[in-house]
C-alpha cells in the first residue's frame, strides 16, 4: 500500500541574526617627497704638533616590502535563472 501524502506545513518566516562581515581593510599609500639638508661640521685641533681625528661613521641598515599583486578577470558573467523584478531589479 502507497503511503498518502499531505500537503506540507509551512510555519511563518523567522527572522534571524544580522550576519556582518568583517570589516573589508585598504591601505592607501601617499607619496610626498621631503629634501633635509645635513651639515657635517668639522674641526681641526693643532697642539704642539698634535692633532685629534673625528672619524665620523654612518650605518644603514635596509628592509624590504614583496609587494604582491593579484587580479581576478571575468570571463563572463553568473548565470542568474531568474530576471529582474521591477525597475530598481529587486
Amino acid at each position: 500500500m502507497q503511503p498518502e501524502f499531505c500537503a506540507p506545513q509551512v510555519s511563518p518566516t523567522q527572522q534571524g541574526p544580522t550576519q556582518v562581515s568583517p570589516t573589508k581593510q585598504y591601505v592607501k599609500t601617499n607619496v610626498s617627497n621631503t629634501e633635509v639638508k645635513h651639515i657635517h661640521p668639522s674641526h681641526t685641533t693643532n697642539v704642539n704638533k698634535h692633532m685629534t681625528t673625528h672619524k665620523h661613521y654612518f650605518p644603514h641598515t635596509e628592509s624590504v616590502v614583496n609587494d604582491i599583486k593579484e587580479q581576478h578577470v571575468m570571463c563572463g558573467k553568473p548565470h542568474h535563472p531568474c530576471p529582474p523584478q521591477g525597475p530598481c531589479g529587486c
